[in-house]
């Protein structure tokens, strides 16, 4: 089991867009048994994958109130689990700290993992208790990085801050290649891979669903897929 962490510093840079177009991929691309996992309180993969009301036990989880296995909903994707988020999980920094195991994730990662061959995790953004489990937790950790001054000096920070030891793939997310500042973004790191602004990748609020499940010829869902198979790349080597 490998686990790939999609972590920003940063709000509104396609984390959850990410997420849940990279366990499709896992699960229906490469036929891994795929698991989500939703540690994000505004619970936006969750209400893309599934119709369940919040039930406001995500968090019971973790002070081993509840087995993670008793809380894994199926998609209606094959091979593609959820494990979600709710309101909850807003307390989630504070039960770490309280808790003091630095290593919680990781242990409930390496029991619930037997089950899978890859766990995505929706991360919070910023640098917190939850993102450092997770720091230590993921095999991977995937950040998608806006064409921006702003949105660069944040990956900066957020790469010193995390070492030379954390495997760590950054992506230029949203992007549009006709602004100027994009394009020398790109130009400045050719080496990351792309995912670009589109329309489709905006419909899966309303189909609520991954853009390869309603629109796999779109360029948006061969630039998730290819980037998927970067990560596998990366996760071989």
């Amino acid at each position: 089991m490998a686990t790939i962490a999609i972590y920003s510093l940063k709000g509104g840079v396609g984390k959850t867009t990410l997420a849940v177009n990279l366990a499709w991929a896992a699960a229906t691309l490469s036929a891994r048994r795929t698991l989500l996992w939703d540690l994000d309180p505004q619970a936006a993969s969750t209400w893309l994958l599934t119709d369940a009301k919040p039930r406001n036990d995500a968090q019971s989880v973790f002070n081993r109130d509840v087995d993670p296995a008793r809380l894994v909903r199926h998609t209606g994707f094959a091979r593609l689990d959820l494990l979600g988020a709710d309101a909850s999980l807003r307390g989630l920094d504070l039960l770490f700290h309280q808790l003091d195991k630095k290593k919680r994730l990781a242990k409930l990662l390496e029991a619930i993992g037997k089950d899978y061959d890859r766990v995505i995790l929706d991360c919070p953004p910023g640098l917190t208790e939850t993102s450092e489990q997770v720091i230590r937790a993921a095999d991977l950790i995937v950040v998608p990085v806006i064409p921006s001054p702003l949105a660069q000096r944040a990956f900066g920070e957020m790469a010193a801050h995390l070492g030379k030891k954390a495997r760590i793939l950054p992506i230029h997310s949203m992007v549009d290649r006709r602004r100027r500042l994009h394009a020398d973004a790109l130009a400045a790191e050719p080496d990351w891979p792309v995912v670009p602004m589109a329309s489709m990748v905006e419909t899966m609020a309303a189909r609520r669903a991954p853009v390869g499940a309603f629109a796999p010829r779109s360029a948006a869902a061969s630039a998730f897929a290819g980037l998927w198979q970067a990560i596998e790349r990366r996760l071989a080597g």
